[in-house]
């Protein structure tokens, strides 16, 4: 099975490999369906992103292609798979919150620009609580424990033998923000910088002296996938989520993460910040 990727994105990668694999072969569609024992329609429908899928077609059509063994057992894996869904379907998932957990499930990378607070992927548990209590003041604690708990869970992708590629870039406030206090920051602090010692996490501060920035301090997450046609942006808010997809969206934020990226600290000067900063919030507890 593909492990870290959910039906949609398996049923969209074989699409873009099965097209790739014909184009490259230079076999046509009307050529490809009655080889591979299909139709042409078929063989078309099998290019897109949606729909039902049979792994001996998949396989036949490898064939025809002169598919190479990996390639071919990647479309046959993609498809046996396409319909195996992720715990994140729990109808007690709001539906905007769920589909980001989908999108993260799916990532080759993910780029997250934070303005306010650490990214959930990397939050420790008495950080989330703290988190939460703010945004969901009316929130019981059960239900604050329910919360808290898939934000929890969705941190699993990171323990793969496979993970994606985590890169953030935090604005300084994100640091200097006290949430749930001296303590809880000290303790949130000290492992985001051992986060930052993980080879497949990357770690940058975009500290004040900056000034303005290029996503007008506004936080992004930018879903990337092992190709671009895959890449999503994601935006939330209290009420709503929204998710861009269009080239032109897609390439204004990528060129406000390359111009982020330029203007925060190099990786070794933001993991010396953010230890910094523990030992300050560590020293302050002790003081309290």
């Amino acid at each position: 099975m593909t492990a870290g990727t959910g039906p949609t994105t398996r049923r969209r990668q074989l699409g873009a490999l099965l097209f790739r694999l014909r184009k490259a072969s230079g076999v046509t569609l009307e050529e490809a369906g009655p080889a591979a024992g299909t139709s042409r329609s078929t063989a078309q429908r099998y290019e897109g992103p949606s729909g039902p899928v049979r792994w001996p077609i998949v396989d036949a059509l490898c064939a025809v292609y002169g598919a190479s063994p990996e390639d071919r057992a990647l479309a046959v894996d993609l498809a046996k798979n396409a319909k195996v869904l992720g715990w994140y379907t729990d109808a007690s998932i709001p539906d905007a919150l769920r589909s980001l957990i989908m999108l993260e499930d799916e990532a080759s990378e993910l780029h997250f620009f934070s303005a306010g607070y650490v990214p959930g992927l990397v939050q420790t548990r008495a950080y989330a609580i703290a988190a939460h209590r703010a945004s969901e003041p009316r929130a019981d604690d059960t239900e604050l424990e329910r919360m808290v708990d898939v934000r929890i869970r969705r941190q699993e992708i990171l323990e793969r033998d496979a993970p994606p590629h985590l890169w953030m870039i935090l604005d300084e406030a994100v640091l200097r923000r006290q949430v749930g206090g001296p303590a809880v920051m000290a303790e949130q602090m000290a492992y985001l910088a051992e986060c930052s010692r993980n080879p497949r996490i990357t770690v940058q501060v975009l500290p004040f002296t900056r000034g303005a920035n290029s996503a007008e301090s506004m936080g992004f997450v930018m879903v990337r996938g092992a190709d671009q046609a895959f890449d999503v942006v994601y935006l939330g808010n209290l009420t709503s989520s929204l998710y861009l997809e269009k080239g032109s969206d897609l390439e204004r934020y990528r060129i406000a993460w390359d111009y982020l990226q330029a203007d925060a600290l190099s990786t070794a000067d933001s993991t010396a910040l953010i230890a910094a900063t523990a030992e300050g919030y560590a020293a302050a507890a002790k003081e309290t």
